[in-house]
């Protein structure tokens, strides 16, 4: 226990307790402000309408009448969309083409075509689904209206148009915030990097210091040092995530005196992880070299703003040894789907794999040092009790 005590008394007057409170705070306000209001409501486009009917203006109006467009200006004449777009004033170019009322009213199909700027696809996702909403809507009015028309009552002519329609409900996340998976990512990614160079500084700031064996030879006297970086890491992500809730909207269902339970499962497999990398380290500052080793890929394979799916079977595999992965899969689970702590059993496995691991490989490496130090330590402790005079 002493070598806790010794660990806590350097971190409360290390830089890590201000860093591991402040940068993820900071980044949770910021960026929870930044992209509360990140669904895109009404993205700009213009219209080149070379019919200049009645049906066409109407169309114009059910446009911009929808939540996600909002049409800038209508052109009487074909431009070259390239200029139409150059100044990023407008997103999309829609063209509805000579004799569309007149094809509209004799019952023919017209192609109304839509140019997009795809330098920016996030802003065209509203873009998209609104024109289809339109198109559809509009297909079965006017398919109704022309089999009402014959004498076909609107029950018998809506089963004919649209035999089957289709309900949709997006869960968990229907207003695609990026506040639920790319703004909390930046804050584990920044967690992650300040624990992993804390605890990954222990044994070569012990081994400059003198320190390494000055509580016993015991692999868990270096061990218990992974501690104050545990709970401390633990604490700011969940002071964070509240953040992030009130700041930023973010759906959180899990109970917060639950998910603490996997937080710091979370937070000792990244704390010893960290420690297994720095181990060997010469000195303090070859361990944030080190540790970008566990930095980068946590940051492209675990689901921050990809998919895991969307990776190489080979890649997600890579990603199972990454706490990161365990932990975005957990608030996936618990916090945004309101899951069972129980249900994650899977996961709680792999991070106590991943601890288990950590521990094994360091305390070998410890035990190693060990017995490189010993004889060097019998030959001081030998020619200590030799008398001066022989």
């Amino acid at each position: 226990m002493k070598s806790l005590i010794d660990e806590w008394k350097y971190v409360s007057g290390s830089k890590y307790v201000r860093m591991i409170f402040i940068g993820p705070l900071i980044a949770a306000v910021f960026f929870g402000l930044m992209f509360s209001h990140n669904q895109i409501n009404k993205s700009p486009v213009v219209v080149i309408d070379e019919d200049h009917s009645e049906y066409s203006r109407q169309l114009i109006s059910k446009i911009n009448a929808s939540q996600y467009i909002s049409v800038k200006s209508v052109y009487a004449s074909r431009m070259d969309p390239e200029i139409l777009l150059a100044n990023e004033q407008a997103v999309a170019v829609i063209m509805l083409p000579n004799q569309l009322g007149v094809r509209q009213q004799q019952g023919k199909s017209t192609n109304v075509g839509i140019l997009m700027d795809n330098t920016m696809p996030s802003g065209l996702t509203g873009i998209r689904t609104a024109i289809q909403e339109i198109i559809q809507t509009e297909n079965m009015t006017l398919s109704m209206t022309s089999l009402m028309h014959k004498g076909m009552d609107a029950e018998a002519a809506k089963g004919i148009v649209s035999p089957l329609s289709l309900q949709q409900r997006m869960l968990f996340n229907p207003t695609t915030s990026y506040v639920g998976f790319m703004v909390l990512g930046f804050v584990n990614i920044i967690v992650l990097m300040i624990t992993t160079s804390a605890a990954g500084s222990i044994a070569p700031r012990l081994r400059q210091e003198g320190k390494l064996f000055a509580y016993g030879k015991s692999p868990f006297q270096l061990w218990i040092r992974s501690v104050p970086y545990a709970v401390l890491s633990s604490i700011s992500l969940l002071l964070s995530y509240g953040l992030l809730k009130q700041v930023g909207g973010m759906r959180f269902e899990a109970e917060p005196y639950l998910f603490i339970i996997p937080l710091v499962i979370y937070a000792f497999a990244l704390s010893l992880l960290g420690m297994l990398i720095g181990y060997t380290a010469k000195d303090i500052s070859k361990v944030s070299l080190r540790t970008s080793f566990v930095l980068y890929p946590s940051f492209l394979a675990t689901g921050i703003q990809l998919s895991p799916l969307a990776f190489p079977e080979p890649f997600q595999i890579i990603a199972w040894a990454l706490p990161m992965n365990w932990l975005n899969r957990l608030i996936r689970g618990m916090a945004f789907r309101e899951g069972a702590l129980t249900a994650y059993s899977q996961e709680l496995g792999a991070l106590l794999i991943i601890i288990g691991a950590a521990s094994l490989f360091m305390g070998l490496l410890y035990l190693r040092e060990t017995r490189k130090a010993s004889p060097s330590s019998e030959l001081l402790l030998n020619a200590d009790v030799v008398p001066s005079g022989s």
